[in-house]
């Protein structure tokens, strides 16, 4: 009976301590492609009062796109999904930046994109 009783305080105190949340997250797709190509980005904001604005980054050693739009805190939409169209070839980081009133980084998130050049293409 001691046994069941420790396991299940085990299990329950491992379910209770979780991570820290997550304030941001980023999807990238496709993470590889031919140029040119057409980049779908969905990020996850966690909703909380002093979101202001997120930025979203596409970013090669030759050419960058971005997009910053206005968040209207707990109320903004926790998915946010925008399409970076016709981008040449190039390894791509690409960022999505959530950002408070007073213009600080609240999170901050990467992931990496391969757009290859396309056949007989540069």
């Amino acid at each position: 009976m001691r046994l069941r009783l420790a396991l299940f305080w085990l299990l329950l105190s491992s379910a209770v301590s979780a991570g820290p949340i997550e304030r941001l997250t980023l999807t990238a797709s496709p993470v590889s492609s031919f140029a040119p190509a057409n980049l779908v980005v969905r990020v996850h904001v966690t909703p909380d009062p002093a979101n202001r604005a997120l930025e979203v980054i596409a970013e090669s050693s030759d050419y960058l796109r971005s997009s910053r739009m206005q968040l209207d805190g707990e109320d903004a939409p926790k998915t946010i999904t925008l399409e970076f169209r016709g981008l040449p070839h190039g390894d791509y980081a690409v960022w999505g930046r959530l950002i408070d009133s007073a213009g600080h980084e609240r999170g901050i998130v990467r992931r990496q994109v391969i757009v290859l050049a396309s056949a007989g293409g540069p």
